[in-house]
């Protein structure tokens, strides 16, 4: 079986993430963590453009890992925090949950896992915790169950 990391240490590799992060317009850096089925880990951080729109959120870019790395089908839990970064430490108080496009795209990865993925927000000081279910982050959600009337 394999080694899985707790809540925290999920969380603390997500804060190593968002040290990683490129947000030189807004100042605030997301890293996201996550955790396969059989306990592998991979992670992400936002990258910020000049054109602010064009940017990609910590989770995007951990989906997109992960799903290179392992498969969506795999994915067990995933970890968010984010905050300032100053003197190469992250810290906010703040629990810094993801905003509705990322909840779109985890319910997404959730239906192709076939299991209500957990979601951990922290703040940026990693000292403050939620874990939710993305059931729960995105009630009614629109996944692939909606498109079977798709012509």
């Amino acid at each position: 079986m394999a080694d899985h990391l707790t809540q925290h240490a999920l969380v603390a590799r997500a804060r190593e993430a968002a040290l990683r992060a490129y947000a030189p317009y807004s100042g605030f850096s997301v890293g996201c963590a996550i955790e396969s089925v059989d306990g592998k880990i991979v992670t992400g951080a936002n990258m910020e453009n000049a054109c602010y729109r064009l940017g990609v959120c910590g989770e995007i870019s951990a989906l997109t890992a992960a799903q290179a790395a392992f498969g969506l089908d795999k994915i067990a839990r995933i970890a968010v925090s984010g905050g300032h970064v100053a003197d190469g430490a992250l810290s906010g108080s703040m629990i810094v949950t993801s905003c509705g496009g990322c909840r779109q795209s985890i319910l997404e990865a959730a239906h192709v896992a076939g299991r209500n993925i957990e979601v951990i927000a922290s703040n940026g000081d990693g000292t403050e915790m939620l874990a939710t279910p993305i059931s729960d982050l995105i009630p009614y959600g629109f996944g692939p169950a909606n498109l079977k009337d798709a012509g």
